[in-house]
């Protein structure tokens, strides 16, 4: 029998379709188990099998409508990827689950969400949507972990992204962001479990040709990525990570790099007209620089010498900013 992870590669050709694969094949628990090991510090000393089949609670939930009906397969279904607010909005994760912390003597749960994005530069900081998911997932909990004033059963979230076009700067790293306690006056110390309570982590994948090319990262572009071929995708999760496929699977994961090639050939077209618009701006930013340079004016003068309309002067700040 196929295992689900074959299951969620095999989908429609299409960049939908790729997507919602790709959310699928993360949500199998022993992936997921693996990246928990790696970058969740409660898991650190765990035997993946031990995550997979004793910590993470029923069966991870993924946003898309899956692509195959799961039919007793490992995929997560124990929580709701819909967070609502009548003020704010619904929030879609792409994967949320809860899992049990290794020796708590009061069963004491995580709330995990996993996000697998594409563009790490969406038009705004990327780290800054993690926090904000973070902060959902604790608001949320009132009425659901805890009600009136009980806030001690606050359980603390990780907002765990998977970025797999990121800068130069940041291929292959693994970083996360968490709240610590500083002692700006005196050393009185707080428990650390009643603030310690949200992290972000950011996995960027990279290739082999960076440092760090090692690990969960390793795994992680060998599954997503469309430079490995078939042959090596198996042998590599297989031999180098133990993750069980069937002899279907040779056929699943046909269909992904098929799927992958067919996705990036389709963008083709609007890489060319992404790259002449990225040629105008850059050719603008450094028009910016010069004015700013050898006029010595500021770049809000230099914007309104160019005449740069007012609502496109914030993209070419935030741009500026990053050089």
């Amino acid at each position: 029998m196929e295992t689900t992870i074959a299951q969620g590669l095999h989908v429609t050709d299409d960049s939908a379709g790729y997507d919602a694969a790709c959310k699928r094949v993360l949500s199998e628990k022993a992936i997921l188990a693996r990246i928990m090991k790696s970058c969740l510090e409660e898991y650190r000393h765990c035997d993946v099998n031990d995550i997979a089949e004793k910590y993470i609670e029923g069966q991870p939930q993924v946003s898309a409508v899956p692509v195959l009906p799961d039919d007793g397969g490992t995929v997560i279904s124990g929580m709701d990827t819909e967070d609502k607010s009548v003020h704010e909005g619904t929030v879609t994760y792409d994967i949320r689950f809860r899992s049990i912390v290794p020796d708590s003597d009061e069963r004491i749960a995580l709330i995990i969400n996993l996000e697998a994005q594409n563009d790490f530069y969406p038009g705004y900081p990327l780290i800054k949507r993690g926090i904000y998911y973070c902060c959902r997932m604790i608001s949320s909990q009132y009425g659901r972990e805890f009600t009136g004033p009980h806030y001690e059963k606050i359980k603390k979230v990780y907002s765990i992204w998977i970025c797999m076009n990121p800068p130069k700067n940041r291929e292959n790293t693994i970083t996360r962001y968490r709240l610590i306690e500083e002692h700006m006056a005196g050393e009185a110390v707080e428990l650390v479990r009643n603030y310690d309570l949200l992290s972000i982590i950011m996995l960027c994948l990279g290739g082999p040709d960076g440092k760090n090319y090692d690990g969960v990262l390793r795994m992680l572009d060998v599954l997503l990525g469309s430079e490995t071929s078939e042959m090596e995708k198996r042998k590599i999760l297989q031999d180098d990570y133990n993750i069980q496929m069937t002899l279907a699977m040779k056929r699943e994961v046909t269909v992904m790099c098929n799927l992958s090639k067919g996705v990036e050939e389709k963008g083709i077209a609007k890489g060319i007209a992404k790259g002449m618009t990225e040629g105008m701006t850059n050719g603008i930013l450094a028009s910016i620089k010069n004015l700013v340079k050898n006029m010595g004016i500021s770049v809000e003068q230099a914007m309104t010498v160019l005449e740069i309309p007012e609502a496109e002067r914030p993209n070419y700040r935030e741009l500026l900013q990053r050089q």
